[in-house]
């Protein structure tokens, strides 16, 4: 069976799966926007010590989540070859409201607002049933093939 654009855009993130912070994707607009879901593993090595007997996810793990998803929406636009060694560089007026849980599925959209040469500027949020968790606006760089 063919894999959906949907499967194809998220194969082509660079991460092995110890560091993926998505599990799929549920919606997709390439060069425009998307959706994905994380769930969040009872038994992942960063719990342990993120807080022992309180286990939360870290913020930072849901930024890139959201780094990720942006990444992937960028990288998917038909009328913009991909950039080689595109990486999150900037991270800019990141709000946290609250934590997320193991077991919790993690909701992640993201936004692209914004595209300079080898930059593209991004916003998101993270999410769990609806309640927003992190809002977050990002700058991706890489380079042009």
């Amino acid at each position: 069976m063919e894999p959906s654009p949907t499967d194809r855009a998220l194969d082509a993130l660079p991460h092995g799966p110890e560091f993926r912070f998505l599990d799929r994707l549920i919606r997709l607009d390439p060069g425009h926007s998307g959706a994905g879901e994380y769930v969040i593993p009872p038994n992942a090595p960063y719990l342990k010590g993120h807080f022992p007997g309180n286990p939360l996810m870290p913020a930072v793990l849901m930024i890139e989540a959201v780094a990720q998803l942006a990444g992937t929406v960028a990288q998917s636009d038909p009328a913009i070859r991909p950039l080689l060694n595109l990486r999150l560089t900037a991270v800019r007026a990141a709000k946290i409201f609250g934590p997320a849980v193991p077991g919790q599925t993690l909701e992640v959209a993201a936004q692209i607002a914004g595209r300079l040469g080898d930059l593209v500027q991004a916003r998101g949020t993270a999410s769990v049933n609806g309640r927003v968790l992190l809002e977050v606006d990002l700058v991706l760089a890489g380079e042009t093939p």
